[in-house]
């Protein structure tokens, strides 16, 4: 007998006076409230009903255990609320992989108004350009910048795409000149990126009435990291395409200079990830809603 059902259903019918409206009320048959009374009662080894045809009162043990069990259901009914509440509050470590600049010039800025309002979650991030297994290392979630690859395991949601520009250093443009047209940049230099990844070059690209236009041009160095790659145009080595974000600074110093902005590269994706075989803990809800308030589409 599960003890704690016979005093639910044994102060359903004292409530309700009736064996009848008890049982229906717990969703179980007459003949159930009946028995699980019975054997109730004879665990007990007292009466608790006075049973007649009109009515069922409690017996004086009755009204005494009656109140008993009240006081009981309530400490548990209380009990599993505030167990529920604690299982729905955003706490404990979370673990969050980034791109690294993006995580340094983007994210960290940001994270005080997020670690304000949910002081019980500890984040662990790592900064890196790799692509990660989450589930083999243990991370709730990875923030990618870029085309994604096709993994079963993975769910992702797409943030606001990063807009790019093309730029390169002053010192560069006095030497080479500052092109106003696709057809100006014959002559030039770039500064080749090659992905961590694929470690493929990533090409220039431009958006020309709507449709990627590749524009090939030689170089004499190529990186594999961002802020390389930035040190390189500034430099004076040549042209790059990089997210705005990533630059923003240099930009606004004058130390790189924005070039064919009528032809801006294509917008990068930005997405965050994580693994479908976990439950969505608290923690990892409302930090990927915090993602979409800020870089949301």
């Amino acid at each position: 007998m599960d003890r704690l059902f016979a005093m639910q259903v044994f102060t359903r019918i004292v409530d309700s006076g009736s064996f009848t409206q008890a049982a229906k009320e717990m969703n179980i048959s007459r003949a159930s409230a009946t028995s699980i009374l019975k054997q109730l009662e004879q665990k007990l080894g007292v009466r608790l009903l006075h049973r007649t045809t009109r009515k069922v009162n409690p017996t004086a043990d009755g009204r005494f255990y009656y109140q008993r069990c009240r006081n009981i259901l309530e400490q548990v009914s209380e009990t599993e609320e505030i167990l529920s509440q604690v299982a729905a509050t955003p706490r404990g470590p979370l673990r969050v992989d980034l791109p690294n600049t993006f995580s340094r010039l983007e994210v960290i800025p940001r994270l005080p108004g997020f670690c304000e309002a949910y002081p019980d979650i500890e984040l662990i991030l790592s900064a890196s350009d790799r692509v990660i297994n989450l589930v083999e290392e243990s991370v709730d979630c990875a923030i990618r910048i870029g085309s994604l690859t096709d993994t079963p395991s993975v769910i992702s949601r797409s943030l606001t795409p990063l807009p790019q520009v093309t730029c390169a250093s002053p010192h560069y443009l006095d030497r080479f000149g500052t092109p106003q047209i696709l057809s100006e940049l014959e002559g030039h230099h770039c500064v080749e990126y090659r992905s961590t990844s694929s470690g493929d070059i990533e090409p220039l690209e431009f958006l020309l009435d709507g449709q990627r236009h590749e524009q090939p041009l030689p170089a004499s160095i190529s990186v594999s990291n961002g802020d390389s790659y930035v040190a390189a145009c500034e430099a004076g080595m040549g042209i790059i395409q990089i997210p705005e974000y990533h630059i923003r600074r240099q930009l606004n110093a004058g130390s790189l200079i924005e070039i064919l902005p009528q032809l801006r590269p294509p917008a990068l994706s930005l997405s965050v990830l994580y693994s479908n075989h976990s439950h969505m803990k608290p923690a990892l809800r409302v930090f990927i809603d915090w993602m979409v308030v800020h870089f949301g589409q």
